[in-house]
């Protein structure tokens, strides 16, 4: 199915540059990101937390708490890494401990956990460097997951919103993704797998995927919009001038539309020697 994911994929090495910036960038908003952004599903999370040893669990980019919140309310004990301060805060305030690292600078203290997990974040970690991290963090058995919510709009929606970035910002990293790959995280994913193999501390990685569906008004999603790597640092007349062209797409929809997601998780089990 066509997407138009204003993040994308993991960047090239052409844009790697203004992918940190991006990457730095999530903070400014703090409160309207953790508003706005999709959660995860259910499922993938129940999932997650069956098939894992024990009850804690290490949020790598937690971000607000986003998804450390649901673990937290399956009954997990979460402790958050975060390496933007303002992101960190906002979740520490929602009573989570979230410590202030990168994963490849983090240092455990000699403390294992019984899952490791990444949601929206595992495309900002060095794949090999994070595995090998991973393997070390985890105990025997543990499981490591690395989750994506993927937008998948239908064509003339996604047609319609990259006619406007193009317009607007044509700079913009989300002007120059394409509408018409049919898997845009399919190459992440496996470049984590075979990461995960290469550390040689894993069994076999297995994909997961998970359809799911979120309706917005208009009022949502240009809540959500300005939340996305990509838009995060625009101007604010270039900002209003992308609203209101994505609004009026909207408003031609009927004032609101249905977001198909999938949520893609590469995921693998630590086994007994490193």
């Amino acid at each position: 199915m066509p997407t138009v994911s204003p993040e994308g994929p993991q960047p090239s090495v052409s844009e790697s540059h203004l992918a940190r910036h991006i990457a730095e960038s999530f903070g400014v908003d703090a409160e309207r990101y953790d508003r706005a952004r999709p959660r995860y599903p259910r499922a993938l999370v129940e999932r997650i937390v069956a098939d894992r040893p024990g009850p804690d669990v290490l949020d790598v980019g937690c971000g607000t708490g986003i998804a450390a919140r649901q673990f937290r309310a399956a009954g997990c004990r979460v402790t958050g890494l975060e390496p933007d301060v303002r992101m960190a805060e906002w979740a520490r305030q929602r009573g989570l401990d979230v410590e202030v690292a990168t994963f490849e600078a983090w240092d455990p203290a000699g403390r294992t956990f019984d899952a490791v997990v990444a949601g929206q974040a595992w495309h900002w970690v060095d794949p090999v460097t994070g595995a090998a991290k991973a393997a070390e963090t985890l105990r025997p058995g543990g499981r490591l997951a690395l989750f994506w919510n993927v937008e998948q709009p239908p064509p003339e929606v996604a047609e319609a919103f990259l006619e406007v970035y193009r317009r607007v910002v044509p700079d913009a990293l989300p002007s120059r993704r394409q509408p018409s790959d049919a898997a845009p995280y399919a190459a992440l994913c496996d470049k984590a797998a075979e990461a995960l193999r290469k550390a040689g501390a894993f069994g076999e990685p297995e994909q997961w995927r998970f359809d799911w569906e979120r309706s917005y008004t208009r009022d949502e999603w240009l809540d959500l919009l300005p939340t996305m790597g990509g838009f995060t640092r625009l101007p604010p007349a270039e900002l209003t001038e992308l609203l209101a062209g994505v609004g009026s797409v909207v408003d031609s929809l009927g004032g609101a539309f249905t977001m198909p997601y999938a949520t893609v998780a590469v995921t693998a089990r630590r086994g007994e020697l490193v």
